[in-house]
């Protein structure tokens, strides 16, 4: 999992029709900053979306809520993420209280990736196809229609199981850490 802030942006004018195509002008009205957040199972091509104001422990904490409330007889959920302070065990308890909170975050196996290796976390992968596929180009004026936009998204790709196709094996990350073994 990760997240990712977007830019809410509005037009300044309507589009335009120039030689059959409606083209956007190229100014622009600042409507504030969101977050989104995205995880995904990658080889299920299972995809998870949510869209926050923020990027507080209460926002993670609901992202988690979700995602574990996606797996309910899942022993142990593997969640890769960046080691972000709002990452932590505290974000469930401050949001659910002590049972619930401590409840979810047994749910999760955590796995945080090393600084400076976002190229290793395959939700690096997840963010840049929702930026690309589900925004684009487009400018979104407002949360709720971003919101819908991914949720539209989110059903897309899960309908479709569209999957990660991951090639980085434990072979290439020996050779490329420079890690050395009787049986590199």
């Amino acid at each position: 999992m990760d997240e990712k802030t977007i830019q809410l942006l509005d037009s300044e004018r309507a589009a335009l029709r120039i030689r059959g195509a409606m083209r956007q002008d190229y100014e622009y009205i600042r409507e504030g900053i969101v977050n989104a957040f995205c995880a995904i199972e990658p080889k299920a091509g299972k995809h998870f979306v949510l869209v926050r104001k923020r990027k507080t422990m209460k926002d993670f904490a609901l992202f988690v809520k979700k995602i574990v409330a996606a797996y309910p007889k899942a022993k142990t959920i593997h969640l890769v993420m960046d080691n972000l302070a709002t990452h932590k065990e505290k974000a469930l308890i401050q949001s659910f209280g002590e049972i619930k909170g401590k409840e979810l975050w047994n749910k999760i196996t955590p796995h945080y990736s090393p600084k400076h290796a976002s190229w290793l976390n395959q939700a690096e992968i997840e963010i840049s196809m929702f930026s690309r596929t589900c925004i684009g180009k487009q400018r979104v004026a407002d949360i709720k229609i971003l919101r819908q936009k991914a949720s539209a998204w989110t059903k897309h790709m899960n309908k479709n199981k569209v999957k990660i196709n991951w090639g980085f094996t434990r072979r290439k990350a020996r050779s490329k850490f420079k890690y050395k073994t009787g049986k590199n």
